[in-house]
């Protein structure tokens, strides 16, 4: 647990110095950071995840890189809608709202057509990735 949380810790530490811009793996990658209350701790928990901004709504991936079990994020979320978000030198409050049926499975397309991973994603497990709207406070 120790290395991803460096690594973690890491790829908010570079986010923030180049104002919201990541190199190596996630260059030119659209990546926020979601600030959510742990659903047990009630601790700030901040998660760098890829998002999509599509006619002006934004949303993130529950992905897990296609692993079995939700991301912690994911579970924070759901235990408390509201959240905080880094996007660029920009952070705003807003309200976490899963998406269902149809309208997540079209925005879950979008994501593949733009970064075909996420589809990898979806195949390596039997769970249906969550997708979550980020409403702006």
């Amino acid at each position: 647990m120790s290395d991803y949380l460096d690594w973690n810790n890491a790829v908010i530490a570079e986010f923030r110095a180049n104002d919201g811009r990541l190199g190596g793996p996630f260059e030119g990658a659209p990546v926020l950071l979601l600030h959510t209350t742990g659903a047990k701790s009630g601790a700030d928990r901040v998660s760098p995840v890829m998002y999509l901004d599509h006619e002006g709504h934004l949303y993130v991936f529950a992905s897990k890189a296609g692993a079995d079990s939700h991301p912690d994020w994911y579970r924070n979320l759901t235990a408390n809608p509201v959240v905080s978000v880094e996007l660029g030198t920009e952070t705003f409050e807003a309200t976490a709202s899963s998406l269902e049926d149809s309208e997540r499975d079209r925005i879950y397309a979008l994501q593949v057509e733009r970064v075909p991973g996420f589809g990898e994603y979806q195949e390596k497990t039997t769970r249906v990735i969550p997708v979550v709207e980020l409403i702006r406070s």
